[in-house]
């Protein structure tokens, strides 16, 4: 008889046994500097996931969605396999037919997908480990729930094929033989009932499997994240830019500052770990519609001409008054010096760039070579390039946004067409290109905050990158924009602070809205309609509402 308890023991042996298996399999990926299984369904989830899903992670989870999709996967996991534990007390093939897919299906998407390694072996061997552990510990697991066993000592009268002393070989009759069972003997008769459960056994087994799936899954969080800039050494800039001045910055509390720090600048990327590249083994190729291919080492790259560039960067999934926007001073060398090198031919207008991991984005060239700072950066505000920002070299482009020109982690540029190829975005419903837009947003007052009559500072940044920000002006509760007071520019290519005194004093108690536009250098002022981001960007004016008292 199968209770069900015995149903729940087979759940917990199923998610015992996954769990040692993920657990065992991460520890390998650290161990060898493999790909982790759980981080290939990820991309995998990642890369096939439709548009709408993909904008939903973004808006509700912004850049904690990574780890919202990692929880995911591990709860899918989890349920698969307590239903295989539950199917495997009574038909224990199916269930680890069952446990074995779910390591088939990392192995699939580490061969697919996109991942750090291209070695087959480092793609594959993580999760071989994950299916022989994650099949073995259930199937040892399941081994507490008894089966009845056939009793062979009741099989029936034998036949002797020739006896001695017996006429033609037949044995002389003998007593009859029972073929009923024994007293106490199980006979199994092809069912699914159970005769018992080996508590103590189950237990021990399960001890023994959890402390497999625990010291896998810490171990890659207690061994030493390897620190890949630790031994780098920028080389001082050819051109240093001079200290930024308190023109540029306001100081007003709650206000971005000018410089965003690099532990708070955003990140928005699609992978789910970030990649840790050795510098000493980087190499970036440089192809296709070219002269002469070019193959540059990370020493290669800083022995070029380097110059330090102020550039804010905008992420393109930005709503209207995101936080997906930042303003940092980088280090780098020219592309389009790069390319100059190589020899670009008639007929191309793209840049396919490509990063470690197999992401692509596509640049128009034109934007590599008019002119602009667009630049291969190794440093970012002072110091090398932080990993999750790109180490040791990603593309920085004023003007675009970064899912047509930021690639970080960057190994491959080809010189192409955009007829020949699509970037990773492309498909999923962005545009081939993707020009900044004006904006604006207001930092404070924050919406919903309370305010007392009298002057009220309204503050914020906006920023039109390669054109610069020349005004901006807010309104309250729908009334006349009034001028803001701008910031110093720095230069074209960055945001600019700006500041407004609303003076509350005559206003009415209650709920009120400010609103916010800026205008550019070319005479562009904020449009009013609000557009999602997809597919080139959101439009649109920034509002908060605050109550005064």
């Amino acid at each position: 008889m199968v209770t069900w308890r015995m149903r729940l023991g087979g759940a917990l042996a199923g998610v015992l046994a996954a769990g040692a298996g993920v657990g065992a399999a991460e520890l390998v990926a650290r161990l060898a500097g493999a790909s982790s299984p759980l981080v290939a369904v990820g991309n995998s989830a990642i890369d096939y996931a439709p548009p709408f899903a993909k904008d939903f992670a973004v808006r509700t989870f912004g850049t904690a969605d990574k780890i919202v999709l990692i929880g995911g996967v591990i709860a899918t996991l989890a349920l698969i396999a307590a239903v295989a534990g539950a199917i495997g007390v009574t038909r224990r093939l199916p269930a680890l037919i069952m446990a074995g897919s779910l390591g088939a299906v990392a192995l699939v998407a580490a061969l697919s997908g996109r991942a750090t390694s291209s070695s087959f072996v480092d793609r594959v061997l993580p999760s071989v480990v994950a299916i022989v552990v994650s099949v073995a510990a259930l199937a040892w697991l399941l081994s507490a729930f008894r089966r009845p066993s056939v009793d062979r000592s009741n099989a029936g009268p034998a036949v002797n094929s020739g006896a001695a002393g017996s006429p033609g070989g037949i044995a002389p009759p003998a007593a009859p033989v029972s073929t009923s069972p024994a007293a106490g003997a199980h006979v199994y008769t092809g069912s699914d009932d159970l005769i018992g459960f080996d508590r103590r056994r189950f237990l021990a087994s399960a001890v023994a499997v959890g402390a497999v799936g625990a010291v896998g899954g810490a171990g890659p969080l207690l061994l030493p994240a390897a620190d890949v800039t630790g031994d780098v050494v920028l080389p001082v800039a050819a051109e240093i830019l001079p200290a930024q001045t308190a023109e540029t910055d306001f100081g007003i509390e709650g206000l971005s500052s000018y410089v965003t720090p690099n532990a708070d600048f955003y990140r928005v990327d699609t992978s789910l770990t970030v990649p840790q590249v050795d510098a000493t083994s980087w190499r970036l190729r440089v192809h296709g519609l070219v002269d002469k291919e070019l193959d540059l080492s990370f020493e290669d790259v800083l022995a070029r001409r380097l110059v330090e560039r102020d550039i804010t960067l905008t992420c393109v999934s930005n709503e209207v008054g995101g936080p997906y926007v930042g303003n940092a001073r980088w280090i780098g060398t020219s592309i389009a010096e790069l390319l100059e090198e190589a020899g670009v031919q008639e007929g191309a207008d793209a840049v396919k760039s490509t990063a470690v991991d197999g992401f692509t984005i596509g640049t128009p060239l034109a934007a590599l070579t008019d002119g602009r700072d667009a630049i291969l950066a190794v440093g970012m505000n002072g110091e090398p390039l932080p990993p999750v920002h790109g180490f040791p070299v990603r593309m920085v482009v004023p003007g675009l946004y970064g899912y047509v020109s930021a690639t970080k982690w960057v190994v491959d540029i080809e010189v192409t067409r955009f007829a020949d190829f699509e970037a990773y975005w492309t498909p999923r419903g962005w545009a081939v290109e993707g020009p900044i837009k004006v904006a604006s947003r207001i930092d404070v007052p924050k919406s919903f905050a309370k305010v007392a009559a009298g002057p009220v500072v309204v503050a914020g940044v906006a920023w039109a990158q390669t054109r610069g920000i020349t005004g901006v002006e807010v309104s309250v509760d729908g009334g006349d924009w009034q001028p803001a007071e701008l910031a110093a520019e720095d230069t074209v290519d960055t945001w600019r602070q700006w500041k407004y005194t609303w003076d509350a004093s005559a206003a009415g108690a209650g709920s009120h809205d400010i609103s916010v536009r800026a205008t550019d250098a070319t005479g562009e002022t904020q449009t009013q309609e609000r557009l999602p981001p997809r597919p080139n960007g959101s439009s649109g004016w920034h509002n908060v509402v605050v109550t005064l008292a």
